[in-house]
């Protein structure tokens, strides 16, 4: 489109764009942090005041601030305050939430924020099922003139640098459509001062560039989720998995408590050898794996940089270098320390972490030589909803067809399992879930819905141990998956298999399988739990240390709530407690010290009652 135009004001070059580009925009936004919000909120009211100007975006993983009430509402929303003060809500997203987009505006995405659009039907009948390496690909296919990118700014030697920093992982693919004619589209930045230069091939010169918007008014802070904090079963399984990764080999980890579990774990194994194999053999008696420390480390391929990877590189877990470089990776979204912590590094330690396309980290194709010569041993490690007695694995939608998340790159990184000699698929599933008042178990006879078929089985990780599916007969599979189901749901499971002649009829549970109860794992852990060795936070935290203490009680009503006559005894304790200074607190940090109506009375009450619990 010839020089680059800057900007400070987004009204004027979203007119400027729907001049140049037409009446009909198709507007890509990068997954996740990546998102030029001003501008796309600017395109946006184009449209939104345009009827004859038609609008489709298509983007994954739009960050939104979360939205609660009652009780809840009052512990989190100042944390969320504190956290997202500034940021700009995406206006395409609260029309989507709220049913008002216009008419003239689409939106699609192709991976969503978990379990949040179940009950947004327009979120739901858009969405597009493909895996992060095919997306781009579909953005072609809708003719995209329009891309809007977050970026990181620098002045090296007088000239003006750009960086894609944390979302190379669709745009390097659509920038190199471009250059061989294949797309036409106008890319788009927009300055954030908060986002890290990261080096590597998202490093842009400004002519790259159509467009560049930057106004130190809008220069929001970065989304940056607070931490969940990581519950004794995601610790089981991290430490299952901790098992299977092998020293001089690849790591691909992911998000959530599981992640952070099986990160954690990773640098028990390095630094408290001891304590780690004492806790291995109470969870897995007699189970045989990989329980040294780590000589030559570990090199991380991984789509997402997840922010434990910083951690893990501390600790001398990850510190094997492919191309001198310690971690490839697509996209990355994290705490507000991980942002700081990129931006603070130094060159040559940034220059370790390169941020690539999509294409290259979650496939092998181009570059077959090198990935193949870097990616030993490696295991990629994700996370199910759900798994089938036989294997298969559901980890985006319902049976009813709703959509939870997205594939995103799992399938991707279980067909590299099996494309790579010595790597392993890991699925991470909770063995149960809370439903209502009852317990359910993730382990299924079958299910209608599959992520990732039976016919790829590799290995099943839950709280109660490793089953290993590869190559095995689809009675070994089942006899292997029972020994990590739930007690409560094995003798019902094994019937069914026994109805269904896919197992022997004289088939029984071994006794050492027998005792998979989340009692049995929280004795196993209460040994590290009490030395501080498996912390409700392991990688930091945004909460102070009053709110630290309201969590626990929060959680436990929440529990309670399954069973609303539960509550009447807290209630009664709550109003019979004596005061104390720690409790009137956390009254006061929930703005309940002085509650006037008979509704944040109940609420105080039932805190005190928590609390003294």
């Amino acid at each position: 489109m010839g020089h680059t135009q800057h900007f400070n004001d987004a009204d004027k070059l979203a007119g400027t764009i729907a001049e140049k580009l037409g009446r009909e925009l198709t507007l890509a936004l990068p997954l996740g942090l990546g998102k030029a919000n001003t501008v796309a909120n600017a395109i946006y009211a184009q449209a939104a005041n345009d009827a004859s100007l038609k609008l489709n975006i298509f983007s994954a993983l739009t960050l939104q601030r979360p939205t609660v009430s009652g009780l809840e509402a009052r512990f989190i929303n100042p944390v969320l305050d504190r956290l997202f003060g500034g940021y700009p809500e995406l206006s395409y997203a609260l029309a989507l939430k709220g049913g008002t987009l216009p008419k003239n505006i689409q939106v699609s995405e192709f991976f969503l924020l978990a379990g949040r659009s179940l009950g947004i039907p327009s979120v739901q009948q858009n969405y597009i099922s493909a895996n992060y390496t095919h997306a781009f690909r579909y953005i072609l296919d809708r003719n995209v003139n329009v891309i809007a990118q977050l970026v990181a700014k620098r002045v090296v030697n007088g000239e003006t640098r750009y960086s894609l920093s944390c979302n190379t992982d669709l745009t390097l693919d659509l920038l190199d459509a471009r250059k061989r004619g294949k797309a036409n589209f106008a890319l788009v930045a927009e300055v954030n001062s908060e986002l890290p230069f990261m080096p590597g091939d998202g490093d842009l010169p400004e002519s790259a560039f159509d467009f560049v918007y930057e106004n130190p008014k809008t220069d929001f802070l970065l989304f940056a989720p607070p931490k969940q904090p990581v519950p004794l079963t995601a610790y089981a399984i991290g430490l299952h998995t901790a098992t299977l990764i092998q020293d001089g080999g690849t790591l691909q980890i992911g998000i959530g408590a599981e992640g952070d579990a099986a990160a954690h774990a990773l640098i028990l194994r390095q630094k408290e050898n001891a304590a780690f194999r004492e806790v291995i053999a109470k969870l897995s008696p007699g189970a045989s794996g990989e329980l040294g420390t780590f000589q030559t480390g570990l090199y991380g391929a991984s789509e997402m940089f997840v922010d434990s990877f910083l951690d893990l590189m501390d600790a001398g877990v990850v510190k094997r270098e492919a191309e001198g470089v310690l971690l490839h990776a697509g996209f990355f979204l994290g705490p507000r320390h991980f942002y700081r912590r990129l931006r603070e590094m130094n060159d040559t330690q940034r220059a370790k972490l390169q941020m690539k396309a999509i294409s290259y980290v979650n496939q092998l194709y181009g570059d077959e030589e090198k990935k193949r010569a870097a990616r030993v041993k490696a295991r990629f490690i994700n996370n199910g909803m759900m798994a089938t007695l036989l294997g298969a694995i559901t980890s985006d939608g319902l049976e009813s067809g709703l959509v939870v998340s997205g594939v995103g790159g799992q399938y991707n990184f279980v067909a590299q399992a099996f494309a790579l000699e010595g790597a392993r698929s890991i699925i991470c599933v909770n063995a149960t879930r809370g439903f209502s008042a009852k317990t359910l178990s993730n382990i299924r006879w079958s299910y209608g819905h599959t992520t990732i078929p039976r016919h790829l089985r590799d290995i099943v990780v839950t709280e109660y141990g490793v089953a290993d599916l590869r190559g095995k007969s689809d009675q070994d599979v089942i006899a292997a998956m029972l020994s990590v189901t739930d007690s409560r749901f094995q003798d019902e499971l094994l019937r069914e298999a026994k109805a269904n002649n896919k197992i022997s009829k004289d088939y029984e549970i071994p006794a050492q399988h027998r005792n998979n109860t989340p009692e049995r794992i929280a004795a196993a852990l209460k040994p590290l739990k009490e030395r501080g060795l498996l912390p409700d936070f392991p990688f930091g935290t945004d909460f102070t240390e009053i709110e630290l203490r309201i969590i626990p009680a929060l959680q436990f009503l929440k529990q309670k709530l399954a069973s609303p006559v539960s509550l009447i005894p807290v209630l009664l304790r709550g109003l019979s407690a004596s005061a104390s200074a720690r409790t009137e607190e956390c009254i006061e940090r929930m703005g309940l010290t002085k509650a006037a109506s008979l509704k944040d009375k109940i609420y105080r009450a039932l805190l005190r009652g928590a609390l003294s619990s």
